[in-house]
């Protein structure tokens, strides 16, 4: 019988490949999205300290959104205020080896929107 590929495991090959070219500075740390089936989650870190600078998920109590979507885009909201509390401007972006796509484009569109340059 033939298993089917594991997605997480080919997801974090993806991301492998990308983090290897990938790295974030406390000037400009790297904007991480990780998405599970009810949640997601955003990080500013910063790789050369080994530290996270902000953070924002869909457990924080001032998200809110009918849909994924829409919570996607608070999470962007409210991790790109957290960043400009603490001076940061210009990110990278790091989709986490998830496609540019649905929720993790929304987090995406809603951070650069609120002040957020990548």
């Amino acid at each position: 019988m033939i298993s089917k590929p594991d997605k997480n495991k080919l997801r974090q090959k993806r991301h492998g490949r990308v983090r290897k070219n990938l790295s974030g500075t406390a000037e400009c740390p790297r904007l991480n999205v990780f998405r599970s089936n009810k949640h997601i989650y955003a990080q500013l870190i910063d790789d050369v300290a080994g530290v996270t600078l902000a953070s924002a998920s869909t457990l924080d109590k001032e998200v809110s959104g009918e849909s994924k979507v829409d919570q996607a885009s608070a999470v962007g909201n409210l991790v790109a205020e957290r960043a400009k509390g603490n001076k940061i401007i210009k990110v990278v972006f790091d989709r986490g080896g998830y496609q540019y796509h649905g929720r993790v484009k929304a987090l995406a569109e809603a951070a650069r929107e609120n002040g957020l340059d990548f």
